[in-house]
């Protein structure tokens, strides 16, 4: 067998380090420079975007009213609103509420002293003399009208009964229903038949008076009475043990007077219009005292087809 060679190493020789290429820090430096660069122009085109974004709105919201079946197109004028003519009210949204041709001719009337043709005042306030004179002017209707009253209250849930004292309006047939109805002047007689004859739908009355003993056999019938305002209270007085006195008391111009389920206002019917006005006067004044000053905020008067009238309460 040969001898092993052995290599030897001398240190005293200085060892060469190898050089690091700068060829991959050289293309990484490359890609930096190319990102920061599309960054940069990535902002400015941003800004000027965000700068040119105000004016292009502008100019979208001038198309958009350009484009608008309101706007007005060429060669057509813009049209003006006309002013409000006097004695009619707008209507909700600023629209003039569209009125017939004889509403709008009843607004005219005749002055008998003067001999000229005056124009209702909608805003004004009205004497009661003045005022129902004017009523009967600006009816329109060809039948006999009659004098209403429009009645805003304090409050809701008013109710009772006034004696008109010149109540003059349609006859009211009465229905009674009791011991005395007989003797009592109705001018129909209550009884089991007719209760019948009422749950199947068949009322022809306008208004019902009875004793307390009926009510149970009445409150079978209260969901097609109700309705109607025709069944039996104590407080419209048509539940009595005095049928006769009820009768009579309806027939001289009893009337009963309730404001609306869910409005504190008054309709009431207070006379014809070919009345004498010291008569209609006097039921106005007889049924704002019953009522009492404090629960009456605004009255406004009124034919059957026709404008209605402001009434100075300083003048009652």
């Amino acid at each position: 067998m040969g001898k092993t060679k052995t290599a030897v190493m001398d240190d005293s020789l200085p060892v060469e380090e190898p050089k690091k290429s700068n060829k991959k820090l050289g293309r990484q430096d490359d890609l930096v420079e190319k990102l920061r660069a599309e960054l940069a122009t990535e902002d400015e085109a941003g800004r000027e975007v965000s700068e040119a974004r105000p004016d292009a709105l502008k100019q979208s919201q001038k198309e958009e009213i350009a484009m608008s079946p309101a706007a007005p197109r060429d060669n057509q004028p813009v049209k003006e609103k006309k002013p409000q003519k006097p004695g009619t009210r707008p209507a909700s949204g600023g629209k003039e509420k569209p009125r017939s041709k004889k509403y709008k001719q009843s607004l005219l009337f005749s002055d008998e002293k003067s001999q000229d043709t005056s124009s209702l005042d909608r805003n004004k306030s009205y004497p009661i003399s003045e005022a129902i004179e004017i009523v009967k002017k600006v009816s329109y209707t060809k039948f006999e009208g009659t004098l209403e009253a429009h009645i805003n209250t304090a409050q809701t849930g008013i109710r009772g009964l006034v004696s008109l004292p010149f109540a003059s309006g349609k006859k009211l047939t009465i229905l009674a229903f009791g011991k005395d109805a007989e003797t009592s002047g109705a001018d129909k007689i209550g009884s089991d038949e007719i209760l019948e004859e009422i749950n199947k739908g068949k009322v022809d009355f306008d208004l019902l008076v009875t004793t307390p003993e009926w009510m149970p056999k009445l409150a079978k019938v209260a969901k097609i009475l109700g309705p109607r305002g025709l069944m039996p209270n104590p407080k419209s007085g048509t539940i009595t043990s005095d049928l006769k006195k009820t009768v009579e008391s309806f027939m001289s111009g009893k009337t009963e007077y309730k404001t609306e389920p869910k409005a504190p206002v008054i309709h009431l019917g207070l006379g014809k219009l070919t009345q004498p006005t010291e008569e209609l006067s006097a039921n106005i004044k007889t049924l704002l005292q019953t009522l009492g000053k404090s629960r009456v905020k605004k009255v406004s008067l009124s034919p059957t087809m026709g404008p209605s009238v402001k009434l100075d309460l300083s003048s009652i």
